[in-house]
C-alpha cells in the first residue's frame, strides 16, 4: 500500500452510531481498518455491483470512495451515489492520489463533498470523515438513509471467555441461541465457506484490524460479513451484510441480471459433475475492449452489452453443446460455457460459432460498440476439480490472447506481485534508440517499460502489460512508466538534450475522463519540454474509441507535443482513420520490417505502406529492425527512420549516452 496507514486506538475514539460505508478497488482491507481505527462500524466493498442498494441498506451517513489508481471505477461510483447521497442527506468522501487532485471538479460535479489527497495517515482519514459527519449533523436531513435501521444481523467473540454472542436476529435467522459455540456457527457454513471464514480470520491481528469475505447463507442469500479485530480487547466483531438472493435461488433473477449463472454457482455444478463420475468440457470467453465501450457510453451501455452478449453466447452454446450446457459470468467481462456432454470435437465446433457470433456488432446505448473476444476450451481429467479445470482454461487464454515475449514467465504468476512491484520499485524503464536512416544519427528513443523481478529476472513491456490488465492495474502501470520516463528524461545529460523520447499510452489512456489535462500537467511537473515529447498510440487503441482518440491526439498536438500510430500493420491499418487522424509519425510494426526481406509480395505491402504515410505527410518509422539487408530495403522504399537491434536494444542513461557520443 502506497500510503502508510497506522490504525488509532479504538479505546481514545468514541464510536459513531452510524456506520461508515467504503468502496476501494484496490486496498479494501487497509482502508477499510484505517476507518475503524478511528472508532466507526464499517462496511467495506471492493466491487461498485449493486452500489446504490448496498450503501442504502447500510445505514451509513457517510460514503468513503477510493479513486487512486482508479480514477475511472471511482468517478462512475460517485455519479452512481451522488442520487443517494442528496436525497438522504449523507456526505461522499473522495480519496485520490495527489495527481489526480486535478480531476476533483468531476467527482464534486458527481455529488462529492470532501476529498482527501495523498499522502495521508489514518489520523487524516479519521478527521475527514468527523468534517463528513459535522457535514451531514448541519444538513440535519439525514435519518439513517431510507428509514429506520433493520436490526443488525452480527455476533462478537471474545477469546479471553471463548464466549460467542450473536444478534437477536442473526440467531433467529440461523435458528440457533444467541450464545452458541463456534462450532455451531461454523456448521452454518458450506465447507468452502469454512475455509474462506478460517482464511480472512487468520488475516486479522494487530497488523490488519479490519477485513471481509463473501459467502451464502441459509435464509438469506449472498452475504458479505466485515470482521473488525479490536486490540485493546482482543475480541472479534462481526457485521453481516446481505446482498440478497443467493445465485442459484432464482433463475428468473440471473435472467433479469445477465442470463447467466454466476461464478460460484458454475463452479459448484461443475465439482458436482466431476465427483459423480462425469466428463465436463468447458469454455472461457474473455471480452476485449469492453471496459473501454462501459467506459466512452456509461455503466447503462455496459450491463445492456453484457445481456446482449450472454444471450448470444446462451443461444450458441446450447445449439452447440445441448440444453443441458449451462453459462455463466464469472468475472466483469468473463464468461465461461460447460457441457458435462461435449467431447474435443464438440467443443472445438461450439469454440467456432461462438467467435463468429461474437465477431458480429452488437448495439448497446443506441451506438455500434466495438467489441472483441479471446476464446480458450480444456476438457476435464481424472483428477480434476473446477479450480483445476478452469485454471488450465485460463492459461491457455492468457497464452492465446496476451502477447508474449520469448521466455517470458507465464502471466498468471506474475499477476498477484504487480501491486507490490510498483511499490518496491522493481518496474522501470530503458529506452531504445531512434535513428535516421540518411545520416546515421540518433534522434530519439522510445521508453520502454522493464521489471526487474526477483524470480523471472527482466520481464518486458509486452508481458508486464498483459499481466497488468489481468490484474486491473493497466492505468497504474501507465501512470507510473509515464512519470518514470519523463523523470528521467528530464534530468538527462547535456549530450542527450537534443534527443526526442516517445511514450506510451493505452486503451484505457484514452478512455480516462480529462486524460489530456492529466498527462499534460505531469509533462509540465517533470520539466521536459512539450515540444520534444511523442506519445505513441497503438491501432487498437485508437479503434476502442475512434472519435475520443481523435479529440485526446489533437489536444495533445495543439499543446505541441508530436503524435505516433504504434504497431501500425497488426490491426485494422485504414487509410480512412490515417486521414482523420491528427498524426506526425506512423511506425510499421516489427514483423512487417522484417516481412520486408522475405517476397516480392512482402516487399510490395511495406512499399505500399511507406507510400500511403508519406501521401499523408507523416514520417516512417520502422520498429523491429535487426539486419543490414532489412535496413537497406527499408531506406530504398523511402522509410526515413529505424529502430531495433541493429543499433541497440534497450538500455540505460548512461549507455545511450555512450551511443550518442560514437560517430554515426
Amino acid at each position: 500500500m502506497s500510503d502508510d496507514f497506522t490504525v488509532l486506538d479504538i479505546a481514545n475514539t468514541p464510536s459513531s452510531e452510524a456506520p461508515v460505508f467504503v468502496l476501494s478497488f484496490r486496498q479494501r482491507d487497509e482502508v477499510a481498518a484505517a476507518a475503524a481505527g478511528g472508532g466507526w462500524r464499517v462496511v467495506a466493498a471492493r466491487r461498485s455491483e449493486g452500489l446504490e442498494r448496498r450503501f442504502i441498506a447500510s445505514g451509513a451517513a457517510v460514503a468513503v470512495i477510493d479513486a487512486r489508481g482508479a480514477m475511472t471505477d471511482g468517478l462512475e461510483a460517485a455519479k452512481i451515489l451522488g442520487g443517494p447521497i442528496a436525497a438522504h442527506g449523507a456526505a461522499m468522501l473522495i480519496l485520490v492520489s495527489q495527481s489526480d487532485a486535478v480531476h476533483m471538479r468531476h467527482f464534486y460535479d458527481a455529488g462529492a463533498t470532501h476529498f482527501l489527497s495523498s499522502p495521508m495517515s489514518s489520523a487524516a482519514m479519521a478527521h475527514a470523515i468527523r468534517f463528513a459527519l459535522r457535514h451531514v449533523e448541519r444538513l440535519a436531513g439525514w435519518s439513517g438513509q431510507a428509514g429506520p435501521a433493520a436490526e443488525p444481523l452480527g455476533w462478537r467473540y471474545d477469546p479471553e471467555f471463548k464466549s460467542l454472542q450473536l444478534t437477536p436476529a442473526l440467531a433467529a435467522l440461523l435458528a440457533l441461541p444467541e450464545a452458541p459455540g463456534m462450532r455451531a456457527l461454523y456448521r452454518k457454513l458450506e465447507a468452502a465457506d469454512r475455509l474462506l471464514a478460517r482464511s480472512a480470520l487468520r488475516r486479522l491481528g494487530e497488523a490488519l484490524a479490519s477485513t471481509a469475505f463473501a459467502h451464502d447463507l441459509p435464509g438469506i442469500g449472498r452475504v458479505v460479513q466485515h470482521l473488525q479485530f479490536d486490540a485493546r480487547t482482543g475480541r472479534l466483531h462481526a457485521l453481516v451484510e446481505a446482498l440478497g438472493v443467493a445465485p442459484d435461488a432464482s433463475a428468473a433473477v440471473r435472467d433479469a441480471l445477465t442470463g447467466a449463472r454466476d461464478g460460484p454457482s458454475a463452479r459448484r455444478w461443475i465439482d458436482r459433475r466431476l465427483g459423480e463420475g462425469g466428463k465436463v468440457g468447458a469454455i472461457l470467453i474473455g471480452l476485449t475492449r469492453f471496459e473501454t465501450v462501459n467506459t466512452a457510453y456509461g455503466r447503462a451501455a455496459g450491463d445492456e452489452l453484457l445481456r446482449a452478449v450472454s444471450r448470444r453466447i446462451a443461444e450458441v452454446a446450447r445449439e452447440a453443446l445441448g440444453k443441458g450446457a449451462i453459462v455463466a459470468r464469472i468475472g466483469g467481462s468473463e464468461f465461461l460455457v460447460a457441457s458435462d456432454d461435449a467431447n474435443g470435437v464438440k467443443l472445438g465446433a461450439a469454440v467456432a460459432r461462438l467467435e463468429e457470433a461474437l465477431s458480429r456488432p452488437f448495439v448497446a446505448g443506441g451506438v455500434i460498440a466495438p467489441l472483441g473476444a479471446r476464446l480458450a476450451s480444456a476438457e476435464s481429467n481424472a483428477d480434476d476439480n473446477a479450480a483445476t479445470l478452469l485454471r488450465r482454461a485460463s492459461e491457455t487464454l492468457l497464452g492465446d490472447g496476451a502477447p508474449r515475449e520469448v521466455g517470458a514467465p507465464p502471466i498468471d504468476e506474475l499477476v498477484g506481485s504487480i501491486h507490490k512491484a510498483l511499490e518496491r520499485g522493481e518496474i522501470g524503464v530503458l529506452f531504445q534508440p531512434q535513428v535516421a536512416i540518411a545520416t546515421g544519427e540518433i534522434t530519439g528513443v522510445e521508453a520502454l517499460a522493464r521489471w526487474q523481478h526477483p524470480q523471472f529476472g527482466e520481464v518486458g513491456a509486452e508481458t508486464l502489460f498483459a499481466a497488468a490488465e489481468r490484474a486491473g492495474l493497466e492505468v497504474t502501470l501507465s501512470d507510473h512508466i509515464q512519470r518514470r520516463a519523463l523523470s528521467a528524461a528530464a534530468n538527462w545529460p547535456s549530450s542527450l538534450s537534443k534527443l526526442r523520447l516517445s511514450i506510451n499510452v493505452t486503451a484505457a489512456d484514452v478512455a480516462r475522463v480529462g486524460f489530456a489535462d492529466s498527462l499534460l500537467g505531469r509533462i509540465d511537473a517533470s520539466g521536459f519540454p512539450r515540444a520534444r515529447l511523442t506519445v505513441e498510440i497503438t491501432e487498437s487503441g485508437i479503434m476502442a474509441d475512434l472519435g475520443e482518440a481523435s479529440r485526446l491526439l489533437g489536444e495533445l498536438r495543439g499543446a505541441k507535443c508530436r503524435v505516433a500510430i504504434d504497431d501500425f500493420g497488426t490491426g485494422y491499418s485504414s487509410l480512412a482513420y490515417l486521414k482523420a487522424l491528427p498524426l506526425d509519425y506512423l511506425k510499421i510494426d516489427k514483423k512487417l520490417s522484417q516481412d520486408i526481406a522475405g517476397s516480392a509480395r512482402d516487399r510490395v505491402v511495406v512499399r505500399g505502406v511507406i507510400d500511403m504515410a508519406r501521401s499523408l505527410g507523416l514520417s516512417v518509422i520502422a520498429e523491429g529492425v535487426e539486419t543490414q539487408a532489412q535496413l537497406d530495403l527499408l531506406a530504398k522504399e523511402g522509410c526515413q527512420y529505424f529502430q531495433g537491434f541493429l543499433c541497440s536494444g534497450p538500455v540505460d542513461v548512461p549507455a545511450l549516452a555512450q551511443l550518442v557520443a560514437k560517430p554515426a
